[in-house]
Order: C-alpha cells, then structure tokens, then sequence
C-alpha cells in the first residue's frame, strides 16, 4: 500500500473545479460540432461523456493518459516492460485525440485497451473513476486535467507524471496559473523529466527538488507495426532502388525534400521519394508539384515514379521499414519538430532541419552520438543521402543504452501502485 499524497487546492485550482460544473452545459454540443468536422469517433465519442466505457478488467489496473499521437505510442515500452513484470497487471490507455486512437489500435502493447478520456467535469470523471477504479494514474509528458487529478486525489488513488517536458514557451504559459500547478504536482508521488530544463521549470513552478531525469520514453516503445503484407509487396516492386523519405511532413520540409530529390535522380534516376504529411488531407496539394502515386488509392509506384504519398494515418512503420534515410518533418518550421526515435529504431538514417524545439534533447543526444545529422538546405540532404556513414549503428548503440533507465522506471512505478482489490 502506497502512502497518502493530501493535495492542497489553492484559490487557482478552487476557481477551475468550479468552473468545471459548467462543463456539461456545452459538452455534447461542442462534440457534436467537432464530429460533424470529423474529428471524433463516430462511434465512440460519447466516451468523452463517460458514457460507454469498456469494461474494466480483473486485478490490477494501472492507467496512463497522453494527450496525442507521439505522446500515445511512447508510453508503449512502459506498459510492455511492466506487464513483464507483472503478469497480472492490466493497462488503461487514455487519449484526446482521434489519430492517436486510430494509430495504437495497430500497435496496441499486451493487456491493454484505450478508451477516450471524459471531459473534465465533476459528473464525467467520477463515472469514469467509480467504473474503472484504476490503482496508479500516470500522466504522461505535459497534459495535466485539474478535475481528475483532484478526484484521484481524494480517493487516494497515486498519481505521477512520467517524462514532463516543457519547453521555455510552455513554461511561460504555465507560469500564468502557477500556483494552479503547484497544486496539481504536490499531489503527485513520482515526477520524472526528459530533460534539465524540464527540471528547472518544473521546480520554478513548484515541484520541489525530487524530481528525476529519466528521459525520453520514445527511445525504448517498441518498433511501431506495420501491414506484413504490403511491406512484403512493395519491397519487391521497390528492389534495388534508392529510397527515402520525409516524414511527419509539412509544407517546409517538403520543399526542401523535393529538392534534394530532383538533384538526387540525376545521377540514380530510379530514387523514390516517399513523402507522409502529418495532415493526410494535403495530399492532393502535395501532387499538384510533382507527379505522385498514392497509398490511400493501393498505387505501388513503379521505376517511373519519383514520388510516393502515404496519405494515411499508422503508416510509419511501414515507411521507416522501407526507407534508408528519412527527413524528419516539422523541422523547418513553426511545428518545432517531431520525434525521431521511431525512425532510429527501424533503422533509418535520420536527418533534421534545426527547428527541433520540441524535441530539442532527443536531437541533441542522437546527433552528439553521431545517430542523427542536423541539415540547413538540400545540398546537405543531397550529401547525406549520397554518404550517410555509420549512422544507423549508432543510434541503435543509443537506444540500447537507455534501456536500463526505462526497466527502473517500469519498477518505481509498479511499486505505487495498490494491489489490494475486493
């Protein structure tokens, strides 16, 4: 049995919960809103009103809520090396967004199923709680919900935050309403950082001095699945071609891909671009530039096709498998950045433009173990893609050295959690 966390609920915090019992007033309607612009499940979108959930299963329940897509897969290494270590557990995935359901339903770790979490209306998340009645609540990387965390609080259920991450804009923001967080990381019995700068927001906005460097948890998830079948089929109609990609695009990196790419096929004629935008709806924009074929549409491109779009969500490990090199995308960009771990893990060599705020320690550790190489135009692009070195083999030595930090931490947290049940 873990030890009690007694939370201090600040004016801020006393404000926000509420203010919450609002919440339901406009709840259904903004979903409706939002799943006519097709951004909720059709089918399940009332799971965001605590109304049906999946059963709970038997024994120990352990739940870990990220907010999107990245955020989602990460946590994936967490859940496999627990439930190694304790066949009995089961693993509650909550998320927000409808692309991170859609991408974890293919890679779904062991005793594990995801639902959408509620609202943050009192209403929402005491059904939520009193259904799946969940023994250690872990919070991943920066999405905190002020109501949950105050409800899990008086039940004495333990709470963490696992990998924070905050950059000096997102401190700023947080910094606003910091008595609010003070509140909500003192009911916390475990915080880990990904990084120092992590640290010191965190201390600034009242964490206190405990909180601990543990790191990415993207390094360590598993490799991200893929259709055997495809892979299968298009590794022979791709054979003996050059092939790279950019992937989570966006319009920056693109231009500069393509690029690369016409300078690339004058001396391998043959070379395919493979290009995955992040927002598969641009595709179409995408291949006013260049003539293209299109996964959405079962195209495999032959010798003749400079340019494939993978225009669909989950398809990652389906490129990174097929790809020598891939520019990771939201690098020359506003986006600050997306992560290049799954890309390093199927054994890619990973180029990046400087924009990498986001993930600013991920990039500097592959990058210093020569894992990785930072890029300021096409001609570097085109010079890596002709000689990209040992590369690959260095960032699989950095991923292997990071292990021993996530199986400690697969262990600290199962230690909070209640194994007592009725």
């Amino acid at each position: 049995m873990t030890t009690q966390v007694k939370m201090h609920r600040g004016w801020q915090l006393r404000l926000y919960l509420s203010a919450s019992h609002l919440f339901p007033l406009f709840a259904r309607r903004l979903l409706r809103r939002r799943l006519a612009r097709g951004k909720e499940h059709p089918d399940r979108w009332r799971e965001k009103l605590a109304q049906n959930l999946a059963p709970r299963p038997k024994g120990t329940l352990i739940w870990l809520h990220a907010v999107g897509l990245g955020e989602v897969l990460s946590l994936r290494g967490l859940i496999a090396r627990m439930a190694a270590r304790d066949p009995t557990a089961h693993f509650l995935v909550t998320s927000s967004t409808l692309a991170s359901a859609e991408v974890l339903s293919k890679n779904m770790p062991p005793r594990t199923l995801h639902q959408f979490l509620p609202l943050d209306a009192p209403a929402y998340h005491r059904a939520f709680l009193d259904h799946f009645r969940p023994d250690l609540a872990l919070w991943a990387e920066q999405d905190l919900w002020p109501g949950f965390v105050s409800g899990l609080a008086k039940r004495a259920i333990p709470q963490a935050i696992i990998a924070a991450r905050m950059n000096a804009n997102s401190f700023e923001k947080h910094h606003k309403a910091a008595g609010l967080y003070r509140d909500l990381y003192g009911a916390m019995q475990l915080i880990t950082a990904q990084d120092e700068h992590t640290i010191a927001h965190l201390v600034a906005l009242g964490a206190g001095d405990q909180v601990a460097l543990t790191g990415s948890l993207k390094p360590t998830a598993p490799p991200l699945g893929h259709d055997a079948q495809a892979l299968a089929a298009l590794q022979v109609a791709l054979a003996g071609r050059t092939v790279w990609a950019v992937a989570p695009s966006h319009a920056p990196d693109e231009a500069i891909a393509l690029e690369a790419h016409a300078k690339l096929r004058a001396t391998h004629p043959d070379a395919l671009l493979i290009i995955a935008p992040r927002h598969p709806d641009r595709a179409a924009d995408i291949a006013t530039q260049i003539p293209a074929k299109f996964r959405s549409r079962d195209d495999i491109p032959t010798r003749d096709d400079p340019i494939w779009i993978c225009d669909s969500f989950g398809e990652l490990g389906l490129i990174y498998r097929l790809a020598s090199l891939v520019l990771i995308g939201g690098t020359f960009g506003d986006t600050e950045g997306h992560s290049p771990w799954e890309a390093a893990a199927l054994g890619c060599a990973v180029a990046h433009g400087p924009r990498v705020a986001n993930f600013a320690a991920d990039y500097a550790l592959l990058d210093q173990a020569g894992g990785a190489r930072q890029i300021k135009d096409a001609a570097d692009l085109l010079a890596l893609l002709h000689d990209s070195g040992d590369m690959v083999a260095c960032a699989a030595d950095t991923i292997a050295g990071l292990d021993q930090k996530a199986d400690q931490l697969a262990a600290d947290l199962l230690r909070l959690a209640k194994v007592d049940h009725d």
